[in-house]
């Protein structure tokens, strides 16, 4: 892995105000980072509890600052930041106050953009935002369904978009998100807030984890002002290039591809099953319209290397490669 800059030299700006999402993605792939979770693990971090990543914020800020550096380290160019469960009511919980917990996500993103500051190029700042079955801790980012209305979901994620903007981001990651219905409450709670927005959905079976049709789901992201890319995260590698075959023929952006390690997960035997080797399918991820490309659960830093590094090797968009 490369060294990391000398942190007493900032580097250039980071961000959009270097070079706009937009633009940045039009010329060309840029390399995500890996599952947080991942690299916390190989930190021996306790991720026990309906925080998940998020509870070290509070409780070690220090080691979530070592996973980013971690990342950057290994080539990414954008670093997300460990809001993925974080909700006012699940902080007020832990004993926080109103206030308090509506900072916690601004300091998300400023323990993320302190290390992106490192960087001797451009490097974003992504302000993760997971779906309701995330924040309750039950499963149900992978079935969807909740029996809520659009309107109710809406409710529940605005504070949560409006609290993950406060701190800045370059971007929020609407990610892992099951449910074409959430999907649509999500994107207009962002309008609110006005930061450009991904959004990358979990899938299963060339569906939604709610079992809607691809093509349906990307739709609700086709022609809404601020989405900067649609694709897929936290699926099986396989899913990815008919996803955003699909994705780039329904809504003409730029594709997010962070699929996990190729294992899978039960809850008898844990992770289990080979590991894919995804820097193989960078260049094929590409050609089907991926420009943020990286890696969710099992893939650490160690596991991003390649990828990140095969990103990287790709010719600028309507150039052949040797």
């Amino acid at each position: 892995m490369e060294a990391l800059p000398d942190p007493r030299h900032p580097g250039p700006p980071v961000g959009d105000r270097y070079r706009s999402p937009a633009s940045a993605l039009a010329a060309g792939a840029l390399p995500l980072d890996g599952g947080l979770a991942a690299e916390l693990a190989v930190r021996g971090a306790d991720l026990s509890g309906p925080l998940w990543t998020a509870r070290l914020l509070l409780e070690d800020p220090a080691v979530v600052t070592a996973c980013h550096a971690a990342f950057l380290a290994a080539g990414a160019r954008v670093l997300t930041t460990a809001g993925y469960q974080l909700s006012p009511a699940g902080l007020t919980r832990r004993g926080l106050s109103a206030e308090e917990a509506a900072g916690v996500a601004a300091e998300a993103t400023a323990v993320a953009r302190a290390v992106a500051r490192r960087a001797t190029e451009q490097v974003w700042v992504a302000a993760s935002v997971g779906p309701l079955g995330a924040v309750r801790a039950d499963g149900g980012e992978y079935r969807g369904g909740y029996g809520l209305s659009e309107a109710e979901l809406v409710r529940f994620h605005l504070p949560r978009v409006e609290a993950a903007a406060a701190g800045g981001p370059d971007v929020l990651a609407l990610e892992t998100v099951p449910d074409a219905r959430e999907a649509r409450a999500m994107l207009t709670a962002a309008e609110a807030v006005g930061v450009p927005v991904w959004l990358s959905y979990t899938v299963a079976g060339g569906r939604t984890r709610a079992g809607q049709p691809l093509a349906e789901a990307f739709a609700v992201a086709a022609g809404r002002p601020g989405v900067v890319a649609v694709g897929v995260n936290c699926c099986d590698p396989a899913e990815v290039t008919p996803a955003l075959r699909i994705a780039a023929a329904v809504t003409g952006l730029p594709g997010v591809a962070y699929p996990n390690s190729g294992e899978r997960w039960d809850a008898d035997r844990g992770w289990h099953g080979p590991v894919t080797r995804t820097a193989a399918s960078v260049a094929d991820w590409y050609a089907s319209g991926a420009r943020l490309i990286g890696g969710c659960c099992r893939v650490g830093a160690r596991e991003l290397a390649p990828v990140a590094a095969a990103v990287r090797r790709l010719p600028p968009p309507g150039r052949r490669g040797r």
